[in-house]
């Protein structure tokens, strides 16, 4: 017998939530028939009365993503399987909110380099086959600006690599964004450590098909960003052991109130209940410092010169010489010709600001008591440690730099 929730009360609605026409694709809607049923079945058909209409809609489109996958590993598969990843990929670790996704949109720039799209991400089953119908014909179906902060979204940009892993049917703690009112759901997924070695295999199996595939079309270096990431370094220098890794960090005083917005906005966009929002600071709290002990633990497992390390801050401040720093420590190169069109990226969003945030005052003093060791490493403890420009903004002499 299943429940369907009937809440009444509206959540709360944090900052710059822009909800999606009925018509727009949500997470889910790139899920297999028999990944969407396991992800309904586990939760028990929980699901708020207001969002019946998608849970029918994503239930039939996903018996054609079955189909079509079935059709793309026909055509495609044994091509992908013998497909090599010969350019070991880059990595951007981080926490949300720190600007991973300024950074990826940046490394994207370079011809020799791709991050995956969001089509790619939100069709994994069968982009091969299908991408160029979608993205070119029905465009609409995507959103134009991210819900959580207004930055431009579509499917032509460079998107997390974990929505692509939560279609193709594993576990990952982002379900949780399905089932907000639920404990957060696969939290051992996270850094894959306690995983059996069936299940570690199984996930490193489908990940590198997905790399695979995204290799067989673009045959360029995969440029690679999922916060969840920055907790996977062993696994991943097991798969990549030539991997690069880029870790950016930012103040944890805009990071917190920021990241709780981020669930907030995912949650009432995506959700397929009305949320609480029970537990979310807390949970913020605590996967913080998880995140931030996997990386240090990681760190001392990359080489030197294929580890970099940098603040938001001072890529916002001054992006130009950043990006040339960066090329220069992991051996990159050719900066020269990335340069030009980086600076028309940057001219062209040039007005874009960040959201501001306010905290109590006992969330700011919890935040220096959990995560003071974070804020002392980095120097955010020291009143100088905010960079000159505004959180978000482009410096003009950065635009124009040669």
């Amino acid at each position: 017998m299943t429940a369907v929730e009937s809440q009444s009360a509206p959540p709360t609605r944090p900052k710059a939530v822009n909800p999606p026409p009925w018509y727009q694709l949500m997470i889910w809607a790139g899920c297999d028939f028999f990944a969407w049923i396991r992800l309904l079945g586990r939760n028990r058909f929980h699901i708020h009365w207001s969002v019946l209409h998608v849970v029918i809609y994503v239930t039939f489109v996903s018996m054609a993503h079955t189909l079509l996958r079935g059709i793309q590993n026909l055509i495609f598969g044994r091509r992908v399987s013998r497909t090599p990843i010969d350019q070991a990929p880059i990595f951007i670790i981080g926490h949300w909110r720190t600007g991973t996704t300024l950074l990826h949109e940046f490394l994207a720039l370079d011809d020799r380099h791709v991050g995956p799209s969001t089509y790619e991400c939100m069709e994994p089953n069968h982009f091969l086959l299908t991408e160029g119908l979608i993205s070119r014909w029905l465009p609409f179906f995507s959103l134009s600006v991210r819900p959580m902060d207004n930055m431009a979204a579509g499917f032509n940009r460079p998107q997390e690599d974990e929505f692509a892993l939560c279609n193709l049917g594993l576990p990952s703690p982002y379900l949780t964004i399905a089932f907000p009112n639920h404990p957060p759901q696969f939290e051992e997924y996270l850094d894959l450590e306690g995983l059996s070695p069936r299940a570690l295999a199984t996930w490193k199996r489908k990940f590198l098909r997905f790399l695979k595939q995204l290799t067989f079309k673009h045959n360029k270096r995969l440029v690679l960003k999922s916060p969840t990431h920055s907790c996977r370094i062993k696994t991943l220098l097991e798969m990549f052991p030539d991997a690069r890794f880029v870790h950016i960090v930012r103040d944890p005083y805009v990071v917190f109130p920021s990241t709780v917005n981020l669930w907030k906005s995912l949650y009432i966009t995506f959700g397929l209940q009305r949320p609480t929002f029970d537990g979310l600071e807390e949970h913020v709290l605590k996967t913080f410092d998880r995140v931030y002990d996997k990386i240090e633990e990681g760190k001392g497992l990359i080489d030197f010169d294929r580890f970099y390390e940098l603040r938001y801050e001072e890529l916002v401040g001054d992006p130009v010489g950043e990006m040339a720093k960066m090329y220069d420590h992991l051996g990159l190169g050719g900066f020269e010709q990335v340069l030009p069109k980086l600076q028309v990226h940057l001219a062209g969003n040039a007005d874009y600001r960040t959201n501001r945030y306010q905290m109590t005052d006992e969330q700011r003093a919890e935040v220096t008591r959990r995560w003071g060791r974070v804020i002392r490493q980095f120097g955010y403890d020291a009143p100088s440690s905010a960079a000159k420009t505004e959180p978000g903004t482009i410096s003009q002499q950065a635009q124009t730099a040669t």
